[in-house]
């Protein structure tokens, strides 16, 4: 049933392999892109507007997500809104809806949480766990950390936790904080692995994020990146939606796949209710 139109915050992840990132660009296949021209095609949105999403975290190309959040109007109630938009591509799925009033934004999250899963190959989980006490709990010097920082005075940000989590196969560095960089996740691996292999101390490392040193670190692959969680401090959605058949068949195809594929899209599909046999 549709009635009047309200502003929806949605809750969904996805699988970022297929995706050039988030944001809509000609020629590419995007995550906003294919929502877009699925809105359109389907008559989700508003009549006579063109659909429009505002979502809380613009992820890059090849990153996932298992909560990503965005904002759009539409007529429909809760339940027929996740469904329709869970009809559009197998590898994006809707998990929670809540309504919001006209001043809600989604980028004005509390916190935000990613996870980064790592080969064991010819890592030292023991040198990462040494390095952990830099980064967790604490505010750093961003500029060595991120994209495009010229600044000559330090940048600050908070980082709520750092953790490491080991698995018989991989390691996972979770990270959480208020906000982040364009591409501090990724170059705080980085320099996790940089520690591993000694091609910088644990000196010269803490002197970065105090502000005392830049250095010049790599950005990780982006693909081995899951944005976890975004946070807004909200009870459960007053609508949640089941997997379809499609998305389980996608992502149990995909989870078949060797190497890091499979722990990362469990971590996309987690929490996800099954469809029924």
């Amino acid at each position: 049933m549709s009635g009047a139109a309200r502003r929806w915050l949605l809750s969904f992840g996805y699988d970022g392999s297929g995706f050039d990132g988030w944001a809509r660009q000609p020629g590419r296949r995007t995550v906003e892109g294919v929502l877009l021209t699925g809105l359109a095609r389907s008559g989700v949105g508003l009549p006579g507007a063109p659909p429009r999403l505002d979502v809380a975290s613009r992820t890059d190309r090849g990153v996932s997500a298992r909560a990503n959040a965005l904002v759009m109007e539409s007529r429909l109630e809760p339940g027929a809104l996740l469904r329709a938009m869970n009809g559009i591509a197998p590898e994006i799925l809707f998990r929670e809806a809540w309504p919001v009033d006209d001043g809600f934004r989604p980028r004005r999250a509390l916190a935000r949480e990613y996870r980064y899963y790592e080969t064991r190959r010819e890592r030292h989980p023991d040198r990462w766990r040494a390095v952990l006490p830099l980064f967790s709990g604490r505010t750093i010097d961003v500029r060595s950390f991120g994209r495009a920082i010229p600044s000559a005075e330090p940048s600050w940000r908070a980082l709520s936790r750092v953790d490491l989590v080991e698995e018989e196969d991989h390691l996972r560095l979770d990270l959480r904080a208020p906000a982040f960089v364009w591409g501090m996740v990724r170059k705080i691996v980085s320099a996790f692995r940089a520690v591993d292999a000694g091609a910088i101390s644990v000196d010269r490392l803490s002197a970065a994020l105090e502000g005392r040193a830049r250095l010049g670190l790599p950005l990780a692959e982006p693909e081995p990146l899951v944005l976890w969680e975004v946070d807004y401090g909200l009870p459960p959605g007053i609508q949640s939606a089941r997997m379809s058949a499609r998305h389980a068949g996608y992502f149990e195809a995909e989870r078949a796949a060797a190497g890091l594929r499979g722990p990362l899209l469990r971590a996309v599909t987690d929490g996800a209710p099954v469809p029924p046999r």
